[in-house]
């Protein structure tokens, strides 16, 4: 064949694919224009009718793409009516949740066109959905009764259309998303910015709806928020978190760096309030739920999980005894195992793990004009049973917390805590044990709110064991220690300074104080505890001043009477008005002699 024969022929190749390629486009674009309004109708009449009425879906406009077998919706509305809801509801037929949805696209790739319309299997590679506003509403539904009448199956509604709908992948995307809970008293609304959801293989044929591998009908559903920040609303912290993921295949719930940090230092947080008010600056690493029901989540509102880790963390709690404490207020009602029956979602967590938590507590006494701390490095250990669902307190209606720890970064602490759940007294027994430690290490807690300075002392070993409730707590304490003496100091409330007591100090060691326990030839000695809570004492306030009362009552200061929390508290209140009023008398002296000055 000659090179001009062959030339011509190429041509008419040329020519003849164009020409296919042009009738087919030509056919693309027909049956598209001819598709639009078709399908335009049929998905709002499929969302209509596949949700018994509930939703209807709007959209400005729709591109279709017969030869790649894409689609667009652009200014998409999805809204439910509220009138219909409410039938369902009535009809035991309503979700639990219903949502509003607007985006300005969502676009749907490779859809088999001929597939779904010869052998009516419909089957897509993904639906994306960029930057939507989403509102997920829950409301309390009442569950169906169990009746002789089957409703149809999802499956069932869609079999005379099609045989398959299969979706291998949604994808939502820097969504803003709000919940809102309806189903108290009062609507609560929480709002979330740049979320992102994937749906995993999403099948409904005729035995997907058996498959309890799947979560409705889909092998996955993971959700991950990026560098959430927020103000409370109250303006006093700031909250952040690096990453908050989810995934029902997994069954897990993660928060990796979540931080609550207060706006103001702690004396100026604690000045904002005209009452005491605890001041929390939290760090923590790592939140991890594991074993999670999401299905009793998402319908019922309940949080069932195997297990929780916290940590590595850090929690600072700071109180200033400035304020007098709240009026009315009884602190018992925040004890654990109390404020746990108050959770207004039913909870069974069957273990709970710490991990590194670095625990502080901080409290300024106004008498010495300092702050005074105790610090718990390092807290390992595990709560087991932490549950309010009344069913599971039928079976077991303790949880049982074992905590290592060491004091103040030292000592080698271990405390065990029984909590009854269902005691309406609040309940509980606590026992421990700690090792080794210099008593100086708790100067920062005994000069700053007890005006006590530990001058020597060295603990060879503490036990103790108690039962509390929401009233009081009883128990025995043994310790082993030696060397120890103190000064006592006097209060700095008139700004002069704290000053040693030194004669009550020499007396206190000489007749009152007992340097060791056993002195030589002796039995050691131990204690019988008692303690009674005053409203505003908080549920760890209520323990460690029981085991207080047992060294005190062991080194010999138990008959010298503890001052009263309350009358004390309105002495030191007193005392700061009268200083607040001298300084402000102080401050108008120097302003006219300040005006005097200027005015010469």
């Amino acid at each position: 064949m000659t090179a001009q024969k062959r030339n011509k022929l190429w041509t008419w190749i040329a020519c003849i694919v164009g020409g296919l390629i042009l009738i087919g486009a030509f056919g693309a674009m027909f049956i598209s224009t001819r598709w639009k309004p078709i399908l335009t109708e049929k998905i709002k009449e499929g969302v209509y009718n596949g949700s018994h009425h509930l939703y209807t879906i709007d959209f400005k406009s729709i591109n279709l793409n017969i030869i790649t077998g894409s689609m667009a919706l652009r200014e998409v509305t999805l809204k439910p009516d509220t009138s219909v809801y409410d039938s369902l509801k009535k009809l035991s037929l309503a979700p639990a949740h219903i949502f509003e949805l607007e985006l300005k696209k969502l676009q749907i790739t490779r859809v088999g066109i001929l597939t779904a319309y010869f052998k009516k299997r419909v089957d897509v590679n993904e639906i994306r959905l960029d930057k939507p506003s989403i509102n997920m509403i829950f409301s309390k539904v009442p569950k169906k009764a169990d009746t002789a009448k089957v409703e149809k199956s999802l499956y069932e509604q869609i079999s005379r259309t099609f045989k398959s709908i299969r979706v291998h992948s949604i994808k939502i995307v820097d969504a803003d998303f709000d919940y809102v809970n309806k189903a108290g008293g009062k609507k609560v609304k929480n709002t979330i910015k740049h979320l992102d959801i994937t749906v995993n293989d999403f099948l409904l044929d005729s035995i997907s709806g058996q498959d309890t591998s799947r979560f409705y009908y889909t092998k996955d559903i993971a959700f991950k928020l990026a560098g959430y920040k927020s103000i409370t609303k109250d303006r006093m912290y700031s909250m952040r978190a690096d990453t908050i993921s989810g995934s029902y295949a997994t069954g897990k719930i993660t928060a990796k760096g979540f931080k609550l940090t207060p706006l103001y230092p702690e004396l100026a947080f604690a000045r904002k309030y005209n009452i005491q008010k605890d001041r929390y600056n939290l760090s923590f690493e790592k939140i991890e739920f594991t074993g999670v029901d999401f299905i009793g989540l998402n319908t019922d509102q309940s949080l069932h999980a195997r297990s929780v880790k916290i940590g590595p963390a850090n929690v600072e709690v700071f109180m200033s005894r400035e304020s007098p404490p709240p009026p009315g207020l009884d602190k018992g009602r925040n004890y654990p195992h109390m404020a746990l029956k108050r959770l207004n979602i039913p909870t069974i967590i069957d273990t709970v793990k710490l991990q590194q938590i670095n625990l502080k507590y901080s409290e300024y006494n106004p008498a010495s004009k300092k702050t005074g701390s105790v610090e718990f490095k390092s807290l390992t250990g595990t709560i087991l049973n932490v549950t309010n669902d009344s069913l599971r307190l039928t079976k077991n209606n303790h949880a049982k917390a074992n905590f290592n720890s060491l004091l103040m970064g030292s000592g080698k602490l271990n405390v065990k805590i029984d909590f009854n759940l269902t005691d309406q007294n609040g309940g509980f027994d606590y026992s421990g044990s700690l090792g080794k430690f210099d008593f100086r290490q708790l100067n920062s807690l005994s000069k700053n709110l007890g005006l006590v300075e530990i001058e020597s002392g060295y603990v060879q070993h503490i036990d103790f064991k108690a039962s509390g409730n929401l009233r009081s707590a009883t128990g025995s304490m043994n310790m082993l220690y030696s060397n120890l003496k103190v000064k006592l100091l006097s209060d700095n409330i008139d700004g002069k300074g704290t000053k040693e007591k030194g004669f009550l100090s020499l007396l206190a060691n000489a007749i009152l104080v007992k340097d060791e326990n056993p002195k030589k030839g002796e039995a050691p000695r131990s204690a019988r505890m008692t303690n009674t809570r005053i409203s505003s004492a908080s549920f760890f306030n209520l323990m460690w001043k029981t085991i207080f009362v047992g060294i005190k009552d062991i080194v010999g200061v138990g008959i010298v009477p503890e001052k009263n929390p309350v009358k004390q508290q309105k002495v030191i209140a007193k005392k700061i008005r009268q200083q607040k009023r001298e300084d402000r008398r102080e401050a108008r002296k120097e302003k006219k002699e300040k005006n005097r000055l200027e005015g010469q």
